[in-house]
């Protein structure tokens, strides 16, 4: 690994030096040689043993400089002023073949300054499920965080039982949070954060250098890419489960894939995480949530927007106003693409709420809905229809639907291609990711994991030999909760 280590440079309160503590006997479980080629990683000669060395660490690599990062956050709407890397160290940075700067960070390699008592460990199952979920949303298109590495540390982790133990190597463009922000100014360190917004313009945004404001103009563009990120968790029914500002990445990347879930029947307010007793990150409270987080981050920011701080506090709230305005704007665009619609019509937005609505009283699956209404843009509607049990009221929005689509030039067939590249065949539904983890925990079978990953990794294809992973749960075998693995 030829690493560049960035962050480390920065001032020593940024973080704190730390090497990962090692396991017992770790065994590879997987290794994303697709990824590593595309960071540049040079694997000749390195056998498995020695992989499972590395991402356990076990072994550091020349030229890494372990650290665990220093953050706060809110977490479900409290304010906890010290959290940082507990179980997770960042290895270093290396700038992969595409000339981008990338984090490789090992989660569960022990305990660092800010476990604040925990033991630094991951369970196999939650390695399982983040390696899973953060692949499938690269392969859906969505930024997220991505999965390098898998091992089995050969030791048990103490949860409510005793459990085996893993570790998960991920890349980010950063994992820099709101959170970070957060930090220091928590301890009203304005140095620090503006440290922090050169450092992060530098390396996510260095278009807005040149502004008038450059600091105003990184509020924009974070929550731009915040606007971008959560309407296409919306479209393939994502449910995050954890949006907390520790887990906002500044990047725009998915980070933190703990009890997140992606929704089987339809249901706005529906909720997995077992943590979230009210419902605060529920799948339609995710806008609103975004930009309650962003709103967080322009509090940071304030002392560098404007000297005068009525004015900066009227610039930030702009930013908020910005958000609220453009995302229903996003997201109506995102749904007239799962629709199958180019053009404009007034109309468009109640169309896809009256679909919804439907959805929600037959509860049919969010996913399947739209990938069995592409068949109906290919002329065959029986499938769509069949999933409803108010077949007058799906028959009524079907005419709907195919009247406003006759308005626009594209053929029926062009259509219905166009709709299979937005709405997937296959997500990693919930159950099998149990089934997944039950098989590795229980029984030390991998097979399952490997399926469900290749699987996955096509997810716009209904391909035959994954045709399993498309269905929907049978009602015993639908998963209600979802946990942290901490």
């Amino acid at each position: 690994m030829r690493f560049d280590n960035s962050y480390a440079r920065l001032p020593e309160h940024f973080s704190a030096a730390v090497l990962p503590t090692p396991v017992a006997a770790p065994l590879l479980i997987a290794f994303n040689h697709e990824l590593a080629q595309e960071l540049g990683l040079d694997l000749s000669g390195v056998d498995d043993a020695r992989l499972a060395a590395i991402f356990s660490g076990n072994v550091v690599p020349a030229g890494a400089e372990p650290l665990a990062m220093a953050y706060a956050g809110h977490q479900f709407g409290n304010f906890v002023p010290q959290l940082g890397d507990g179980r997770a160290i960042l290895l270093g940075e290396v700038i992969d073949t595409n000339g981008k700067r990338r984090d490789i960070q090992l989660k569960g390699s022990g305990p660092t300054r800010f476990s604040r008592r925990g033991d630094g460990r991951a369970a196999l199952g939650p390695v399982l499920r983040e390696y899973i979920v953060s692949e499938a949303m690269h392969a859906l298109g969505i930024p997220a965080t991505r999965a390098l590495a898998a091992v089995a540390t050969g030791e048990r982790v103490q949860r409510e039982t005793g459990l085996p133990g893993g570790v998960v190597t991920r890349v980010a463009a950063s994992h820099i949070r709101v959170g970070t922000f957060q930090y220091f100014a928590a301890r009203e360190d304005t140095d620090a954060i503006k440290a922090l917004c050169d450092y992060v313009i530098e390396r996510h945004y260095p278009e807005v250098r040149a502004e008038p404001k450059p600091y105003l103009a990184l509020l924009q563009a974070i929550a731009a890419r915040q606007r971008e990120l959560i309407c296409r968790w919306m479209m393939v029914g994502f449910i995050h489960g954890v949006m907390n500002t520790d887990n906002v990445a500044i990047s725009g990347e998915t980070i933190d894939f703990g009890p997140c879930a992606f929704m089987d029947e339809y249901n706005p307010n529906k909720v997995f995480s077992s943590i979230d007793a009210q419902g605060r990150y529920a799948y339609n409270n995710q806008p609103g949530i975004a930009q309650w987080n962003i709103a967080r981050l322009a509090e940071c920011l304030l002392p560098l927007l404007d000297d005068d701080e009525d004015k900066a506090v009227e610039e930030a709230n702009a930013v908020l106003a910005e958000f609220a305005e453009a995302f229903p704007k996003l997201w109506l665009s995102g749904m007239r693409k799962k629709l199958g619609l180019t053009t404009q019509d007034d109309a468009d937005g109640q169309l896809v709420q009256d679909l919804l609505s439907l959805m929600h009283r037959s509860e049919v699956d969010y996913t399947l809905t739209f990938r069995r209404l592409c068949d109906a843009a290919d002329g065959n509607a029986e499938p769509f229809r069949g999933m409803f049990i108010d077949l007058a009221g799906a028959d009524e929005w079907l005419a709907r639907w195919r009247q406003r689509a006759w308005q626009e030039a594209t053929t029926e067939s062009a259509r219905a291609q166009a709709m299979r590249a937005v709405n997937p065949a296959v997500i990693p539904r919930n159950h099998r990711i149990e089934e997944v983890i039950a098989a590795a925990v229980e029984d030390g079978d991998l097979e399952p994991f490997h399926a469900m990953l290749k699987a996955t990794a096509r997810p716009y294809e209904e391909l035959p030999e994954f045709v399993v992973y498309a269905q929907a749960p049978m009602g015993h075998e639908r998963v209600f909760r979802t946990f942290c693995g901490t």
